[in-house]
């Protein structure tokens, strides 16, 4: 019996040192959880009444249980190198079998598919046309590498034109009239920014703004115009009247549908840019002067590069637009 509890003890010890060895060995492995050697004692099966002094027979190996405690955070060169802060796991896909890792190496396969080194499909909920992550069963996530259509700024899910300016309230109505985009002095101030239209072709969209009603004592009336690429609108007519309030609030006018031209571009013809939104734009007694501006739409263009935000949203970055991401999905999460 002697010789059989030492060699139990033997074969524990050389389970623990193989547990420590694979520690060791994956000391450096991402995702990786190390392993603890959890011991117990073994007794003898016996029939009746036994003895306060019987002996157990040896040592064994119970469990060998894994740490799931955070591990190091590493900064690489990959943006796809993603790690979880805290509990949970990367939901994988092996042709519809489920999985789940902590190791956050992927990278692109030839068909746009975010993939370990194991050839697994990373899952998540996927967004919608709206931009909108979708609670819905998980998905493969896919990078479409293909150029992106164009969006035209007429387009609801481009957003609207917006314009938030100031117009000096101590102007006055300009002395020649009508206006005449081409001459500056049938006009007040003008400012212009970039639209596209619906094959995103780049339009020079110009606003003038003609003071029609002195500013004293019931605020002021100013009439909007507008010129695409210098050509007016067809028929050629105002856009609106902005209206200001004594206090130099815009009060009526605030979301301005602007008119449309007739295109040589082979998009869609007559076409508008859509509204503009004026929320915000005042009639105070300081030069006339832009505080913001912002187009809707796009150009069309390629994939530059991959990126994961902090919430896990994977996003991509294109050549039309350096500011903008449109996300692929949600990572890291499970179903």
């Amino acid at each position: 019996m002697g010789f059989q509890q030492g060699l139990s003890g033997l074969d524990a010890a050389s389970a623990a040192l193989d547990v420590i060895g694979n520690n060791v060995a994956n000391s450096t492995t991402v995702g990786f959880k190390s392993g603890n050697a959890n011991f117990a004692d073994l007794y003898a099966a016996s029939l009746g009444f036994v003895g306060a002094s019987q002996i157990g027979i040896g040592v064994s190996v119970a469990a060998i249980q894994q740490q799931f405690t955070q591990g190091n955070l590493t900064t690489t060169n990959n943006p796809l190198d993603l790690a979880i802060n805290g509990g949970g796991f990367f939901r994988m896909s092996d042709n519809g079998a489920t999985s789940y890792t902590r190791n956050g190496q992927f990278h692109i396969d030839k068909q746009g598919y975010i993939v370990n080194d194991q050839a697994l499909r990373l899952s998540g909920y996927p967004v919608t046309a709206s931009g909108q992550i979708s609670a819905a069963n998980p998905v493969e996530l896919q990078i479409n590498a293909s150029q992106i259509q164009p969006r035209a700024s007429s387009d609801p899910l481009a957003g609207n034109l917006t314009a938030v300016v100031n117009l000096d309230s101590r102007e006055t109505v300009p002395a020649v009239l009508p206006f005449n985009s081409t001459n500056p002095e049938t006009y007040n101030f003008s400012t212009a920014l970039t639209v596209f239209d619906t094959l995103g072709v780049v339009h020079n969209l110009s606003t003038f703004y003609v003071l029609n009603t002195p500013t004293a004592p019931d605020g002021g009336e100013w009439t909007l115009h507008a010129t695409l690429d210098g050509a007016d609108p067809v028929p050629a007519a105002p856009v609106g009247n902005l209206v200001f309030d004594t206090s130099g609030t815009l009060s009526a006018g605030t979301l301005q549908t602007l008119p449309s031209w007739n295109l040589s571009t082979g998009a869609t013809s007559p076409w508008s840019p859509g509204t503009m939104d004026f929320s915000g734009t005042t009639q105070y007694g300081s030069e006339s002067s832009v505080n913001s501006q912002t187009q809707g739409g796009f150009a069309s263009g390629s994939l530059v590069t991959v990126g994961v935000a902090n919430d896990g949203i994977v996003q991509g970055r294109y050549s039309n637009r350096p500011d903008a991401r449109h996300g692929a999905g949600r990572a890291g999460h499970l179903s």
